[in-house]
């Protein structure tokens, strides 16, 4: 029997010498490898927190003391050691998620993945506890050094010190890297701690260090108080990072000696006040593969061999950023002016080719979205076009910059969301379905959704000849499809591309749902109904071509990746409402839910965002009846004239027949 199979709890760990728990985390390490390549998924990060979460679990008590981790893609071990050893299904619908999820299990806190939290998670949670007569019970939040990039960790910090009676441990996971290298002064100071000859002496002799911490030493530590450190922090010479914050500092410890860190958290344990315990780990720790890749040390991976680490069965095909990375290269030579930002995201959203030819004109603020945005609108007034690329879920956290510091001073400034819509696997805190409903509030402001390769050059050069407004582009997670070019370009920029010969729906196709739409209007057509297509690539505001053709048609639908609640398709239809047109308008996108993880296939036909299902819809809407669902009378979903009543009078260009 293997160890790991007889964990079906955290406390399965406290029958376990220390041996047997080594044996335990290299037996862990074989099964992230061998599980999560088959899946895919984040391996790079579990890998280098092995003996950390081991060592928490062995002194903290979860579900009594809460874990929190930041971010929840480090948080792997802990379901191996909270009972969720079945790794077949990881990131698939049915199977575990890829982060922490409360439905999973009640060991699991916080379910949101966007870096930088846990600390205000963690500081909410111990005061409730503290308040709710629980104050013996401890909060253990787990942060990465790439989230003390963010502006969040340290507002929290600073009020986590204003109430030092509670028990409150945070365990920095310091590796050197969020996505990529972390960056910033933060980066450089606890880089040069790593690299310093004062912790490699500590790191080498850490285990004679800690066979030597006798009662005595801990009555120390118990007795430390203020912004006064123990000795190891002095050994360290790291008193000046925290001694202002008034929290008591352990470390840097090895991450990957377990009983270092079993030792050093059951002080922190002891303290019964805040502590920050900063432990050294190695991000893809024990697999060559991931070591050796440069670029994020096997960060997210999708399958892969596990001998090699080669990719097996990846797409051959262009992604969306690559197209935006050319292009952006090819409008740097031609505008000095032009230069591009990122939050810790430079090599996925595209920015590495521009930045390896422009390395002076590109700017990562680490995890710090707001920043970011706020510094743009500065760089715009002092007369620079930025290009900020940021994951279309993470421009949720800085809405308020773009509304008050770049919209309301009209700055130019361009925004290019990657991972726009629907994105899978990732789940919930990872969809990127919330900008356009959120982004078209802000006065003035353009958003572009391209259809294809050609579209999205055209966009992002339109884009940044804007220079007295914010401009968006999106686009979705992955490949970019077939090219789908037009029919016709009208005046102020629509496409058309689809055009019947009566005019009895308009399908008003967003970014790459034009290809849907054309796919329903086939179907619309082998029924007798007349469809006309559009693309109006700039999806905010709506075009005056859109308000024309409206009010030509009996019927408008408008099809988004986003939610529908508050999208392009309310838009028009209140657009269309001001310039008197009535015109029916249905708005077809995604639930305003927490959408769990699935794929994306899965996620569009769960919320009848399918040529057939629209189809349908739109024959019984334009018939007056309702077609059942489960009457299809071909295989590819079609129907014939004979599945409808007979009795219905045919709309204006449509005639009877099969």
């Amino acid at each position: 029997m293997s160890r790991l199979s007889s964990i079906s709890g955290p406390r399965d760990l406290d029958a376990l010498d220390i041996g047997e728990l080594r044996e335990l985390a290299e037996e862990i390490r074989g099964f992230l490898i061998e599980n999560v390549s088959k899946t895919g998924g984040h391996l790079g990060p579990n890998l280098g927190v092995v003996e950390l979460t081991i060592a928490l679990h062995r002194v903290f008590d979860s579900p009594d003391d809460p874990v929190i981790f930041d971010t929840g893609h480090q948080s792997y071990v802990h379901k191996l050691l909270t009972g969720r050893q079945d790794f077949s299904g990881l990131r698939t619908r049915e199977g575990l998620a890829g982060y922490p999820q409360r439905a999973e299990s009640v060991h699991d806190v916080v379910e949101s993945s966007h870096a930088s939290s846990s600390l205000s998670w963690a500081d909410g949670v111990s005061r409730a506890l503290t308040r709710t007569g629980r104050a013996d019970r401890h909060v253990v939040a787990v942060v990465g050094d790439g989230a003390l990039t963010g502006g969040m960790t340290w507002e929290a910090l600073n009020n986590i010190s204003d109430d030092n009676d509670r028990n409150l441990v945070i365990i920095v996971n310091d590796n050197g890297r969020s996505y990529a290298p972390t960056i910033g002064g933060m980066a450089r100071y606890l880089n040069r701690m790593r690299t310093g000859e004062a912790y490699r002496n500590l790191y080498e002799s850490t285990g004679t260090l800690f066979a030597r911490l006798g009662p005595a030493a801990r009555a120390v530590y118990r007795g430390v108080r203020g912004g006064t450190h123990g000795f190891l922090s002095r050994f360290a010479n790291n008193a000046a990072l925290y001694s202002n914050l008034d929290i008591k500092y352990l470390g840097p410890v090895d991450g990957h000696d377990l009983e270092a860190m079993i030792e050093t958290l059951a002080l922190a344990k002891s303290y019964g006040a805040p502590v920050i315990v900063h432990a050294i780990t190695e991000k893809g720790r024990g697999y060559a593969p991931a070591r050796e890749d440069e670029a994020d040390q096997f960060h997210a991976v999708g399958k892969i061999d596990p001998l090699t680490g080669e990719t097996i069965g990846g797409s051959t095909s262009t992604a969306w950023s690559d197209v935006f990375a050319q292009t952006l290269v090819e409008i740097g030579e031609e505008r000095e002016d032009v230069i591009a930002m990122t939050a810790a995201m430079l090599r996925p959203t595209g920015l590495l080719p521009f930045a390896q030819r422009f390395p002076d004109r590109v700017y990562d603020v680490g995890i710090a979205e707001q920043h970011a945005v706020a510094s743009a609108a500065g760089m715009a007034f002092g007369g620079i076009h930025p290009v900020v690329a940021i994951y279309a879920t993470f421009m949720n956290r800085a809405f308020d910059q773009v509304m008050m510091d770049v919209g309301l001073h009209r700055a130019g400034v361009t925004f290019v969301l990657d991972r726009a819509g629907v994105t899978g696997p990732d789940g919930p805190s990872h969809h990127g379905i919330w900008d356009l409903a959120m982004l078209q509030l802000v006065p003035h402001i353009r958003i572009a959704a391209p259809r294809d390769a050609t579209r999205l050059d055209e966009a992002l050069r339109e884009a940044v000849a804007v220079d007295d407004a914010p401009t968006v582009i999106r686009f979705p997670k992955g490949a970019v499809g077939e090219e789908l070019p037009a029919l016709e370009r009208l005046h102020d920029g629509t496409d058309v591309l689809w055009r019947s010969d009566s005019e009895d729906v308009l399908l008003v196709g967003i970014g790459p749902m034009a290809h849907l739409a054309v796919d329903v209007a086939g179907r619309l057509r082998d029924q007798g109904i007349g469809a006309t297509v559009v693309d109006p690539r700039w999806a905010v505001p709506v075009s005056p071509s859109i308000v024309a053709l409206a009010a030509r048609h009996r019927l408008v639908i408008t099809i988004e990746d986003g939610i529908r609640v508050g999208g392009v398709g309310t838009r028009v239809r209140q657009v269309l409402r001001e310039a008197g047109v009535d015109t029916a308008v249905d708005e077809l996108g995604l639930p305003d839910e927490f959408i769990a993880h699935a794929s994306r296939e899965q996620i569009l036909e769960d919320a009848g965002l399918t040529a057939a299902k629209i189809a349908q819809d739109v024959v019984a809407q334009v018939l007056g009846t309702r077609i059942p669902v489960a009457r299809p009378a071909k295989d590819d979903g079609s129907w014939l004239m004979s599945d409808i009543s007979p009795d219905t009078a045919p709309p204006r260009g449509l005639e009877r027949g099969d």
